[in-house]
């Protein structure tokens, strides 16, 4: 079971009249994810909603801020208790045995086009036997063949363009990931988390995009970048692809800067301390 302190504040400044702002950075309540503390401060004196979606589970803050800076700071202390299963044990789901909310995840989107990548996934994965391994072998070769590259790409960034261009950041993987498992008939999402265990080398402390697959009717969590550790991911949204869980979405003339994040584990109800570490077997936090 890890608990962890989590806190992002995030910094703009907006032009006259002002700005509109949707923020997906409040922790996801989940069957295996518990938030035990959390507060937001907002350096502007307006109102703000805060609403959960009843499918994604996606907790979004919106607000409408005037001209000058505004700062956005919400801290959390969040508590995982990770489902954990040997990968030889799970199995593909057929379509027609899919939840209803599962199926959006089986199509392409706007960020992952799967149906143009069907010959592809069909060459390299579709005489693999079906399973976690198949996923994991799909997992494994987009991190083979995508270098890390920071700034290598923008916010229109496809599937596509990272596999002709072989370079991207964690949420070019994901996306070349979701398309080719989707075109093998695999449900996959994306999600956004922190990348607890990057190597500083790679920067600050950031946001991270990972994926999640429908297996044995569970979502298990899958990192193509390789960058971080899973077992701190600390789940803040799901979607389709990123256009469906940026951590912000501006509308307005605004400046943003870095975000500023910090994560560490903490002692959780038994007393221990439990650092995240990479680990043989998938771990999931969301049944579905």
């Amino acid at each position: 079971m890890v608990r962890l302190q989590f806190s992002v504040e995030l910094n703009y400044d907006i032009a006259p009249p002002g700005g509109d702002f949707i923020f997906n950075l409040h922790a996801a309540h989940t069957p295996q994810q518990a938030v035990l503390q959390e507060s937001l401060r907002v350096s502007q004196a307006v109102p703000y909603d805060i609403a959960t979606d009843p499918v994604s589970r996606n907790r979004y803050l919106r607000l409408q801020a005037g001209a000058g800076h505004l700062q956005v700071v919400y801290a959390a202390t969040v508590e995982i208790n990770h489902y954990r299963a040997n990968p030889p044990e799970l199995s593909e789901v057929p379509v027609w045995q899919l939840p209803g909310a599962v199926l959006p995840y089986i199509y392409p989107s706007r960020y992952c086009q799967s149906d143009r990548l069907n010959r592809l996934a069909l060459k390299e994965f579709g005489h693999l036997p079906q399973g976690c391994s198949r996923v994991q072998a799909i997992c494994d070769w987009v991190q083979q063949r995508v270098s890390f590259e920071s700034n290598s790409s923008d916010g229109s960034t496809s599937a596509l363009d990272t596999l002709i261009d072989r370079a991207g950041v964690c949420r070019d993987f994901a996306h070349l990931m979701i398309a080719l498992c989707r075109a093998l008939n695999l449900p996959a999402r994306f999600a956004t988390g922190t990348d607890y265990g990057a190597d500083p080398v790679l920067g600050p402390p950031d946001f991270h995009a990972y994926v999640e697959v429908y297996l044995s009717h569970r979502w298990y969590m899958f990192d193509p970048s390789g960058t971080a550790i899973p077992m701190g991911f600390l789940r803040l949204g799901t979607g389709r692809d990123a256009a469906d869980s940026a951590f912000a979405t501006l509308f307005g003339g605004i400046t943003s800067g870095s975000p500023v994040i910090q994560i560490q584990p903490v002692a959780n109800r038994h007393g221990q301390v439990v650092v995240p570490q990479r680990v043989a077997q998938v771990l999931s936090t969301d049944a579905g």
